[in-house]
């Protein structure tokens, strides 16, 4: 899809982060845009900032987890719109937690799992059905670097289902209906506020943090997402990807990045254990966990 003017795009998680990024992205390629997210008041606020801009938007408050929420979102963008050309399936979370994997509390599992990977899912099962009726659109889902590289807790977990997921789709669509496109984002780290996503856990979810190093978790993640790269230019690697028919939208494409995914991928073919290598920005977690209080 090389054409984006006058085209629409859906983008949950899109009232900040590289969700609102990838709406003024659309909106200065003159698409309409349909900003969806679960905080009433920041999308407000970001529908605003658009419409500020010269974008005609529309905001929907939708928690993806639900599909009855997600069908919604979908017909009052028909609606106003008449059409939807472009899905980018982006909301996400992270719940805060440095209990070994058989200690998270089944709350961050259910939460997390429920936005990052049912958010994907819920997106997938409502538009594209959509898009192959009109016989053209492209699919984004926001994965993460995550993905590729082995990490126990529930956001490793739903971000290599998110890449599987993506990977299926892409398969199914080329060989049905090639002219809807498929894309899966693997940022590594973004400058957002996913560090403080705990302001939109569901009170039903709520989890008492009695461990002192989840807060130093928190604070190395904060220090990584802090000098991580601008969500405007994760946005420009998106729709770089979508003009070009780019499966893969690696942004953080430099080796310190790609070189642990190659290593893990040569020692599955060798047959070796797994082994943890550092990433970008491990240092510092792990500096992090071991401040005193």
């Amino acid at each position: 899809m090389d054409d984006l003017r006058g085209r629409v795009a859906v983008v949950t998680g899109g009232a900040s982060g590289i969700g609102l990024a990838l709406a003024e992205r659309f909106a200065a390629e003159g698409m309409g845009v349909v900003i969806a997210d679960v905080e009433e008041a920041a999308l407000e606020d970001a529908g605003n900032r658009l419409r500020a801009a010269g974008a005609d938007v529309l905001g929907v408050v939708t928690d993806v987890r639900d599909p009855d929420q997600v069908e919604e979102l979908a017909e009052r963008a028909s609606a106003h719109f008449g059409g939807v050309h472009v899905v980018c399936n982006n909301a996400g979370v992270s719940a805060m937690s440095a209990k070994p994997v058989w200690e998270i509390p089944l709350e961050d599992w259910t939460w997390t799992l429920g936005v990052n990977l049912w958010g994907v899912i819920n997106g997938v099962r409502t538009f594209v059905p959509r898009l192959i009726a009109q016989g053209e659109g492209h699919i984004v889902n926001t994965a993460s670097m995550a993905g590729f590289i082995s990490s126990a807790g529930p956001y490793g977990v739903s971000k290599f289902g998110v890449v599987s997921l993506t990977e299926g789709l892409y398969l199914e669509l080329r060989d049905a209906v090639p002219s809807v496109g498929v894309s899966v984002l693997c940022p590594g780290w973004v400058n957002t506020r996913i560090g403080d996503a705990e302001r939109n856990r569901p009170s039903e979810l709520a989890v008492e943090r009695n461990d002192p190093l989840a807060a130093r978790a928190a604070r190395g993640l904060h220090r990584v997402l802090e000098v991580g790269m601008a969500p405007a230019s994760v946005a420009d690697e998106v729709v770089g990807a979508i003009r070009a028919g780019r499966f893969y939208v690696l942004p953080h494409h430099d080796e310190a990045w790609l070189e642990p995914v190659r290593e893990r991928m040569i020692d599955i073919l060798e047959g070796r254990n797994p082994v943890r290598r550092p990433v970008p920005g491990s240092d510092v977690l792990v500096s992090a966990l071991a401040e005193p209080e």
